[in-house]
């Protein structure tokens, strides 16, 4: 209890400021776990521009489709 009294004493005036602004890094973290599942997808990949290229991809949430094979 007395680690966690302490953490609040230390954050507080962060803490706070969240009540008055309700700002949070939560758009910074979403994104951040998109370019965290990129870089899985991206595994094999030799260079910097695959990784780049999954990025976009993943994060850019392209609807690709691909043509009908028989038409």
């Amino acid at each position: 209890m007395k680690k966690v009294a302490n953490t609040l004493k230390e954050h507080k005036q962060t803490i706070l400021v969240y009540f008055y602004q309700r700002v949070t890094n939560a758009i910074a973290e979403g994104i951040n776990s998109l370019i965290q599942a990129g870089k899985g997808k991206a595994r094999g990949f030799h260079t910097f521009i695959g990784y780049e290229c999954m990025i976009y991809l993943v994060v850019g949430k392209l609807k690709l489709s691909c043509p009908p094979l028989f038409a």
